[in-house]
């Protein structure tokens, strides 16, 4: 991804919501502009204003907006050259299902996914749908990303937007998991 970002290419970064609290390290804002989709609620507002401390923007998703004004400003921020960044289960899940949102977006963009995941050894777990991470005081842990290596066909069909959906969401189950062995947390 940092290949990418030197070369001035926009990316698409995924995640699973459950470890957002550890975006701003996964993406090295020195490198290039990310934008990060939040919720207009209270706690995903609270969200936007820490990832603008760290150079972030943010654009707030609502429920009065509709899906495809959304995509139109993110596409227009992707060729203004903005990374993207999206909890791709978030904002309200369920856990660990990806969304199609990120292959419309790389399919009408060009631009390329990459995963990422953090752990940590030692961590607190918020009472959320996901139970949301947050590494505690004076623990080890790591950070992990992975480009995931498919295309989107400019007219996927729904059966190959499915595939690859189910793809997606095995490649963030996988390097989730490997962030979480590598620390300890995970057997195997």
């Amino acid at each position: 991804m940092d290949e990418a970002l030197r070369n001035g290419e926009p990316v698409i970064v995924a995640l699973w919501h459950q470890r957002l609290m550890m975006s701003p390290y996964l993406f090295d804002a020195t490198l290039g502009k990310m934008c990060t989709l939040t919720s207009s609620a209270r706690a995903g507002r609270l969200a936007g204003q820490v990832q603008a401390r760290f150079g972030f923007e943010t654009i707030a998703m609502s429920s009065h907006k509709r899906h495809i004004a959304l995509s139109r400003e993110i596409l227009s921020r992707i060729r203004d050259g903005f990374s993207i960044g999206i909890a791709t289960d978030g904002p309200r899940g369920p856990a660990r299902v990806a969304s199609t949102v990120p292959l419309v977006w790389a399919r009408a963009s060009g631009a390329r996914i990459f995963v990422v995941s953090f752990a940590a050894r030692r961590v607190i777990r918020f009472p959320t749908w996901d139970q949301m991470m947050l590494p505690a005081p004076f623990t080890r842990g790591v950070l992990m990303c992975r480009e995931w290596d498919h295309q989107v066909p400019r007219k996927a069909s729904d059966a190959q937007t499915e595939a690859l959906r189910c793809n997606l969401q095995t490649a963030l189950n996988d390097i989730t998991d490997a962030s979480d062995r590598a620390v300890g947390r995970l057997a195997g």
